[in-house]
Order: C-alpha cells, then sequence, then structure tokens
C-alpha cells in the first residue's frame, strides 16, 4: 500500500472527543521511549507529522491522523512512564483503556516493544491485558537497527516464549526501524489487507 496522503485530524483527551468512527482506524502504543513517534513519522512518509521529543511521556492525548482518506492512525499517549504523577497516570490508564476496549472502529493495536531488551514485565503485562480484553494486536520490534540481526531474533523468540503459558496463537511480529525505513512495507501491507 502506498501513502499517498498524511494528515493531521485532532487530538482527544478522552473517548467521548474522538471524532466520529466513519473509516477503521490503527493505533499506535507503546512504553515511553519505544520510538512511537518515530515510527509514525516513517509509515507517513512525513518526518513531521508526529511530534517527536526528547523527553518521554510527550504524548498526553489520543492524537488522530487521516491517512489516504480512508483510514486513521492513532498516536495513543505511552505506558510505564514513571515522572508523571500517579493522578495522571491513573488518568491515561484509564483514557488508554476506555479507548481500546469501546473504540467502535478500532482495527487493531499495533504494540510497540524496544527490540534492545529481554521482554519487559510491563511490556508482557499490557499484552496480556489486551489478550484478557480480546482487543486484536500485533507486536512491532523497533529500532532494530541498534543490535545485530540475531540478537533481535532472540529477543523476539523470548518475548514469544513469555507469552507461551497465557497466549496459544502467538500474534505477528513485525521489525522495523525508523532509522532505517525497515518494516515499513510489512507493515503498509498489513493494514492494507486488514482494509481488504
Amino acid at each position: 500500500m502506498r501513502i499517498t496522503s498524511a494528515t493531521f485530524l485532532t487530538s482527544a483527551p478522552d473517548l467521548e472527543s474522538c471524532p466520529e468512527p466513519t473509516v477503521p482506524e490503527f493505533a499506535f502504543i507503546g512504553r515511553s521511549n519505544v520510538g512511537k513517534s518515530s515510527l509514525l513519522n516513517m509509515l507517513s512518509g512525513k518526518k513531521d507529522l508526529a511530534k517527536v521529543s526528547g523527553s518521554p511521556g510527550h504524548t498526553r492525548l489520543i492524537n488522530y491522523f487521516t491517512m489516504n482518506e480512508n483510514w486513521r492512525l492513532v498516536d495513543l499517549p505511552g505506558y510505564g512512564y514513571a515522572k508523571t504523577s500517579k493522578k495522571d497516570r491513573e488518568k491515561f490508564q484509564g483514557m488508554i483503556s476506555e479507548y481500546l476496549t469501546e473504540r467502535v472502529g478500532l482495527s487493531c493495536v499495533f504494540v510497540l516493544i524496544d527490540a534492545r531488551h529481554t521482554p519487559q514485565q510491563i511490556d508482557l503485562e499490557f499484552v496480556q491485558w489486551l489478550m484478557e480484553a480480546e482487543v486484536q494486536f500485533v507486536l512491532v520490534f523497533t529500532k532494530t537497527d541498534k543490535l545485530k540481526n540475531s540478537k533481535v531474533e532472540k529477543h523476539m523468540e523470548a518475548f514469544g516464549l513469555a507469552m507461551g503459558p497465557w497466549c496459544e496463537v502467538l500474534p505477528r511480529m513485525f521489525k522495523s526501524s525508523a532509522e532505517k525505513g525497515d518494516g515499513r512495507k510489512d507493515i503498509l501491507e498489513f493494514v492494507g489487507k486488514a482494509l481488504g
């Protein structure tokens, strides 16, 4: 699938403020500092579509982008960022869980995992929660250019093994590097097929 247009639509502080679900939505979420904004910019082909911040935990709203005028890319706040207050964290978590479990038109959630690390408990807990809530998701391992491919494969395999006790069929897994453009074709192809 080719991206012919990518435009910012709106930011919403909660589910009620989200735009009418007139087209399919693909949401992106991950731990703070996982490289989400860079990935979104790489996918869209626009360097400044999503704001890349030097400080983690920058996204505080549900940000909507209209792609090719027939689907939406949704940038969700990151989870697990310690520098926000407990009250703010709870607010974000409530907003995120409400969007993920109740949003009409949500086609799939892309959960971003930092490929440089062995499986992190916070990522596993979030993925397990998605499974229990019956939310359709895939995994995207980011920053793959930062280490050897054999190490990336090892970390991906370890993540799959860690999911084993509560997951019969593993989700689709993608490798990506925003810096090199790796994974763009595969992810957009997946979205294209989902759009039918």
